[in-house]
Parts: C-alpha cells; sequence; structure tokens
C-alpha cells in the first residue's frame, strides 16, 4: 500500500497533525517519515519567545514595595570613670505601615539593647538573635587599653548590634510588639511602659 499524504492538513497544529496521520490508514515507512518531518520541520509558530515588557522610568525610579532600612552609626562616649558609656545613632527608613515614622533617628545605649531583648524574649513568639557579649574581660581594670572604650571595640560592637537590630526588626512578629518601636522611634524609652501589640495603621 502507498501512502501519499503529502502536507499537513489545514487549520491543524503540528501536535494535531501527528494524530491525524498515526490514525489513519495508512501504515509502515512513510507513516514514520511524515511524523518526524512535521516535528523537525521549520515551523517557529510554537517557539517564538515570549516579548518581554519593558521598563519605564516609573518603574525604574519607583520606591521599593516594602523596604525596612536600620544603620547604627556615630558612637559617642559620655562621663566619666564609671558613669562612662557609648551610645549610637539609630536611623530608620521604611515605608511599612506598621511604622507611625517612615524616618527615625534616636540614640541607644548597649543597656536598652539589652532591655529590648528581655521584652521580645518575653511577650514575643519569636526565637530572639544573640546580642554581642557584655565583654567583662575588657572592663578590667590595669588593662594596656581602654577596654570598651578602645575604639576598635567601639566599632565591633556597633557593627554587632546593627546586625541584631535589622534581624529583629525584619521579623513580622517583633514589628507587632510595642517595645519595638519605642526603642526605634521614641527619644526615650520608658521601661515602665505597657507591653502590648501595635494596630497597623
Amino acid at each position: 500500500m502507498v501512502c501519499s499524504l503529502a502536507g499537513r492538513p489545514t487549520g491543524l497544529s503540528v501536535s494535531q497533525s501527528v494524530v491525524v496521520i498515526i490514525s489513519s490508514s495508512c501504515l509502515g515507512p512513510c507513516v514514520a517519515y511524515i511524523c518526524i518531518s512535521y516535528i523537525m520541520g521549520d515551523d517557529t509558530t510554537h517557539t517564538k519567545r515570549l516579548a518581554s515588557k519593558k521598563q519605564t522610568l516609573d518603574d525604574a525610579y519607583a520606591a521599593p514595595a516594602n523596604f525596612l532600612e536600620i544603620d547604627i552609626s556615630n558612637p559617642e562616649t559620655h562621663g566619666l570613670a564609671k558613669k562612662r558609656y557609648t551610645d549610637y545613632e539609630i536611623h530608620l527608613r521604611t515605608n511599612l505601615p506598621i511604622f507611625k515614622l517612615k524616618e527615625s533617628t534616636v540614640r541607644r545605649r548597649y543597656s536598652d539593647f539589652e532591655w529590648l531583648r528581655a521584652e521580645l524574649e518575653r511577650d514575643s513568639k519569636i526565637v530572639v538573635p544573640l546580642l554581642p557579649g557584655k565583654a567583662l574581660s575588657r572592663q578590667m581594670p590595669f588593662r594596656g587599653d581602654d577596654g570598651i572604650f578602645d575604639d576598635d571595640f567601639i566599632e565591633e560592637r556597633r557593627a554587632s548590634l546593627e546586625t541584631f537590630i535589622n534581624k529583629i526588626a525584619g521579623h513580622p512578629l517583633a514589628q507587632n510588639e510595642k517595645c519595638l518601636h519605642m526603642f526605634l522611634q521614641e527619644d526615650t524609652v520608658d521601661k515602665n511602659y505597657v507591653p502590648g501589640k501595635i494596630k497597623t495603621m
């Protein structure tokens, strides 16, 4: 028997044409040949790349959908002798609705970070990361350097505190806690505050 099917039936796709050929009464080598020719042919209708949407200037310079940036900088040492301490500037920028202020700057010392961690550990349901250590060995007398007020140590602690607060503030459950908002956006930390949750603005 001779098969004389010479082309693809009008209006059918490549896959539909193959079905027609295989289910026809033509049997033998010509069937295999025609199937392969349709599959491997030059028809590129089904392999065209989808056109990508071009980015506009508005898209390129639009604010990110959600962002939260916290930088710790400008450490300053105050006081004398046993009343000496170092505090740090904490600058926050965000567009998250839960934060009352979209940009704020406060100053906090290490003991304020300890307070925040203790509050979150007690009231929130998150695993609170560790703070950098208190460096008790650096507070011993008769050291050859400036101890915890040495510039290198202060920079090391600044970087560690910045990592800590970004991990905390980036957690959705921690963002609901009043203590975090007070720590980041109030001039002073009221340690007699009433714990509670923040409602989305």
